[in-house]
């Protein structure tokens, strides 16, 4: 007997039926609603950089990028909490607690890495004088040569 898989369903169809999907898609469509109303709250500025990541039993628990952003927000901690209790669906607001954890991906860096000091271009140019294979000897005098020109 072979074995005859089921048709394959379109994934709206799958996140609308499939029970633990369909409860998984409600609860990220109710943490996106949750965070256009705190981001209706929130200065411009600090928007990118503080996300919802439950609300549950009267708590808020805010991401933030940086103890920076925690700490403005901490000081603004009351006055958003008053304005959130205003909205209907924080009516039950307690508390709000702020967790920093940086992003996934580091930001990119501009700019080329640390510069290279003189004296760190002539210790290489003097190993590279008593290197005798050549590609290491070559790759050392380009490593050198770029802190040329500076001061």
């Amino acid at each position: 007997m072979a074995y005859k898989p089921t048709p394959a369903r379109p994934p709206a169809d799958l996140l609308r039926k499939a029970r633990p999907l369909r409860l998984l898609l409600n609860q990220a469509e109710r943490l996106e609603h949750l965070q256009r109303l705190l981001e209706s709250q929130l200065q411009p500025a600090a928007r990118e950089h503080c996300h919802v990541a439950s609300w549950k039993e009267g708590t808020l628990l805010l991401v933030v990028t940086d103890g920076h952003w925690a700490t403005r927000l901490r000081y603004q901690q009351k006055r958003l909490q008053r304005q959130l209790l205003s909205l209907e669906a924080f009516a039950n607001l307690t508390r709000i607690l702020f967790k920093v954890q940086p992003p996934l991906v580091p930001a990119k860096r501009e700019g080329h890495g640390p510069e290279l000091s003189q004296t760190a271009a002539e210790s290489l140019r003097g190993s590279a004088e008593g290197i005798s294979d050549p590609k290491l000897k070559a790759a050392l005098e380009r490593l050198a040569a770029h802190a040329q020109g500076k001061n």
